[in-house]
């Protein structure tokens, strides 16, 4: 892992890139332009009133609708050590993710972010297994409310690993008319989950289109998530990620050892920098020791 964030910030040094700092173990520096502007960006002053409310007039408290109406589901232990899913065996096996989650949630509520894309440079890096982990993770704690969905509309692999096998697939929830009631499952009392089980024909133009900005605005307003994840496609051999992380704050790069390369990684922080604030990359599938600080890295 030193290795790769010292040739990570090589890489970047040489492209001239600003970085946006986060000294972790497994998390790279956040680097990028970022598409999305940070606090220090914003202007100094903002409206005191919400669109709509008279001036002087305290804006309206909108109620989050009831997260208890989701139908729920559950990861058995033993369908949890067959597909990686860490994050509810217990601190033994969900140490990393815990550190991950730290580490996302820091930067993040630093930074004023609620909506995490997460992305690859390649196929068959792990990104859906951590994108599962790592909401998990979060929704432990019982006072945040995450959503995570499956916007990878190639190859939607996330039903796959929760082994669900009936329901609306995700492209419909990005209709006008559509409820997160109808296409969402529950885990637990805060963890709402979008899947799909069939490629998406025209993914592009839909994660593009305006109905999908006016959907997830929709679904914050109405659900209030502490945090959306977005499980998306890799970088490479798509334009999915070109117009979808417009409507996202920073997205986390998954890096899969032995099948991406240092060339292969810097270009996809390139890519990804011009479109969004990058938050960090992660080398996953990693079969080491770390000596120094006594983690045993397999698959962070």
């Amino acid at each position: 892992m030193e290795r790769l964030e010292a040739a990570m910030a090589k890489a970047r040094a040489a492209r001239g890139d600003r970085q946006l700092g986060a000294e972790t173990t497994g998390v790279s520096p956040a680097a990028g332009s970022g598409a999305k502007p940070t606090p220090d960006t914003l202007p100094a002053t903002l409206p005191d009133t919400a669109p709509g409310t008279a001036p002087g007039t305290a804006p309206q408290t909108v109620a989050a609708a009831d997260w208890s109406v989701l139908p729920s589901i559950d990861i058995s232990p033993r369908q949890a050590r067959a597909k990686r899913i860490n994050a509810v065996l217990g601190t033994e096996f969900a140490s990393q993710y815990d550190i991950l989650r730290s580490r996302v949630l820091r930067q993040m509520k630093d930074n004023k972010w609620t909506r995490l894309a997460v992305t690859s440079p390649r196929t068959k890096s792990g990104k859906t297994t951590i994108s599962l982990n790592l909401a998990l993770s979060l929704a432990r704690n019982s006072d945040q409310k995450i959503i995570l969905m499956d916007f990878d509309m190639r190859r939607p692999s996330l039903a796959t690993l929760l082994n669900i096998k009936s329901g609306p697939d995700i492209a419909g929830l990005l209709r006008p008319s559509a409820r997160l009631t109808d296409y969402a499952v529950r885990f637990g009392s805060n963890l709402a989950i979008c899947s799909s089980r069939t490629p998406v024909r025209n993914s592009a133009e839909l994660l593009q289109s305006k109905s999908t900005k006016e959907a997830l605005d929709r679904i914050e307003a109405e659900w209030q998530p502490d945090i959306m994840i977005f499980d998306t496609p890799p970088m490479q051999g798509n334009d999915d990620n070109l117009g979808f992380f417009g409507h996202i704050d920073c997205a986390l790069i998954i890096a899969g050892a032995g099948g991406d390369t240092l060339a292969q990684i810097d270009r996809c922080e390139q890519e990804v920098s011009s479109l969004t604030n990058v938050l960090g990359t992660i080398l996953n599938k990693c079969k080491y020791f770390d000596k120094n600080t006594g983690y045993d890295s397999a698959y962070y």
